[in-house]
């Protein structure tokens, strides 16, 4: 029985994690520019000096993210924007490195910091700061103008440039605050992406998040379902092994 119970036990304990990737795509259902997590399980044999063929587990494999558009919402908003087609913004994250989201629903603090999700939003030198009070416009490729205030149109400036990048055929890996980076290479570093001139960004219109909520609900029902399944099977295996056990001991 305990070939059942390897199975049953390592397929519940994957169905847990899994849950928790569904659950979360659904709690970001109405986050604008999040990317969908993946997750998919694998059978694999049991390691180990005692370790027999008919004796497997299940695994999860190498965890990913769905980079499908997410749909189109036009806001009128100056400051919101979205990548169109292929692209990222650079961001710089919490520890001080550059990162990348799709996010663009821009926003300016209190010291004239251009921010998205909380995060300083990278320009060509660095994080951009605009004059506060102004009123910013964005440009195709990134560009931000600025109009000062009680200031006419003919006063317009360019105050900075989005870093907009583009990893092409390069995997990004989702971190634990939800923002993207390349891989690292063979020094174990990870090397900032450049500046790419064909991105393009669209203002006054914002992406939405590419999780479809029906989608979703489905998964968790279904996840639900076959942990019950996988739990009723070890429980059936634990009652099977009292029965074979009574009626040994009847034979002894």
């Amino acid at each position: 029985m305990d070939r059942i119970l390897y199975t049953a036990m390592s397929g519940a304990k994957q169905s847990m994690d899994q849950q928790s990737v569904v659950s979360h795509n659904l709690a970001n259902v109405d986050t604008a520019g999040f990317r969908a997590q993946l997750h998919a399980m694998r059978a694999v044999p049991v390691q180990g000096e005692a370790a027999l063929a008919t004796r497997t587990s299940v695994a999860a494999s190498t965890p990913g993210s769905d980079f499908s558009p997410g749909p189109m919402a036009t806001t009128g908003r100056e400051l919101d924007v979205a990548i169109d087609g292929n692209g990222w913004i650079a961001v710089q994250a919490a520890d001080g490195t550059e990162a990348y989201t799709r996010r663009g629903d821009l926003q300016v603090d209190g010291d004239g910091l251009l921010m998205v999700t909380g995060r300083p939003v990278i320009g060509e030198g660095g994080p951009i700061i605009v004059p506060l009070g102004a009123q910013l416009s964005v440009g195709a490729d990134g560009t931000l103008s600025a109009i000062g205030e009680g200031q006419g149109p003919e006063a317009l400036v360019d105050v900075g440039r989005i870093k907009l990048v583009d990893p092409g055929q390069a995997a990004l890996l989702r971190g634990d605050d939800g923002l993207f980076r390349p891989a690292a290479n063979a020094e174990g570093e990870v090397v900032p992406l450049g500046q790419d001139e064909d991105v393009r960004v669209v203002s006054g219109v914002l992406e939405g998040s590419n999780v479809s909520a029906i989608e979703a609900m489905v998964s968790m029902i279904d996840v639900a379902r076959r942990y019950e399944m996988q739990m009723k099977v070890i429980s059936t295996a634990d009652e099977s092994a009292q029965r074979a056990n009574n009626l040994l001991s009847l034979q002894g």
